[in-house]
């Protein structure tokens, strides 16, 4: 098993050409962003990254955007669902898989569990994989909604982003041990962001007033990957998702960013590109996984 590392746009305030020139010197296998606005932006984005040879995720938002209007029901959020799904046509790609943030976080179980199961009835019939991120506002906000709708579906890949939890629930994430194998073992992508009880997004995760906060990250991550050898996937992929919009830290007064966003998520990406491959070789001698 390898791991594949994607670039986000979220955030990046450069070109295309920009983006691309940053995953080839980092190295990174792709970019997960969503279709662009325009068919012909979707068309040159496909070429583009065609032409360089870098994979796709494409990220889906039912709905609305990271929040999902409150007032949207279930049908709304299916609709929506479908529709950006067909958009990936305009791009001339193929996505790997898409990525969705889907539901809303007021519904009860049973909304919930029918959202999914529909959705991924859509994305079946589409022949599309698609994996569903646990997200504040989000069906999956918490573990604790998470574990109760994914009993209910366990055919449904997940996105794990565990930073959205440790603010949810106010305490790092490895301490619900049992909700993260729980999730692991419908875990199909990880956002590699590390938050901390009080937000979703530590200002560095190089940081050493941080270092419980990345280990707690670290742990869950190994559970994701451990499961998803003992299910035989070929790779595991991860975008380390470090954002503006409020995640990023300022400055009071002069709103100066205490880091350079670029520089932080890439930092991630080599950190646990070196994490995994040290996870993964110490797991091969013990347990002869591929």
């Amino acid at each position: 098993m390898r791991l594949k590392r994607f670039k986000t746009l979220w955030g990046h305030n450069g070109s295309l050409t920009d983006a691309v020139k940053q995953v080839k010197a980092a190295d990174f296998d792709g970019i997960e962003a969503p279709v662009p606005n325009t068919p012909e932006e979707a068309e040159a984005f496909g070429r583009t990254l065609t032409e360089n040879g870098l994979l796709w995720i494409q990220e889906v938002c039912t709905a609305g955007s990271y929040v999902p209007r409150r007032d949207a029901s279930i049908s709304d959020h299916l609709n929506d669902f479908e529709a950006r799904l067909k958009l990936a046509e305009t791009t001339g790609l193929v996505p790997e898989f898409v990525n969705v943030m889907g539901g809303c976080d007021a519904w009860p179980i049973e909304d919930s569990v029918r959202f999914f199961t529909e959705a991924q009835n859509i994305a079946d019939r589409l022949n599309t994989p698609v994996s569903f991120e646990t997200h504040r506002g989000r069906s999956f906000f918490s573990p604790w909604n998470t574990i109760a709708i994914l009993d209910k579906v366990p055919h449904i890949d997940v996105t794990c982003d565990f930073s959205h939890w440790a603010v949810v629930c106010e305490r790092l994430p490895h301490i619900e041990w049992e909700s993260i194998l729980r999730t692991a073992q419908q875990a199909r992508h990880i956002h590699s962001r590390v938050g901390y009880d009080q937000g979703p997004q530590v200002p560095h995760p190089a940081a050493p007033e941080y270092a419980e906060a990345l280990a707690s990250h670290q742990a869950c991550w190994e559970a994701v990957w451990q499961s998803q050898a003992e299910r035989g996937l070929d790779y595991t992929s991860m975008t380390p998702e470090f954002g503006t919009d409020g995640y990023l830290h300022l400055l009071p007064f002069t709103q100066a960013p205490v880091a350079d966003l670029w520089s932080v998520n890439r930092w991630i990406g080599e950190e646990e590109l070196a994490h995994f491959d040290r996870w993964h070789s110490a797991a091969v001698k013990t347990s002869k996984i591929a």
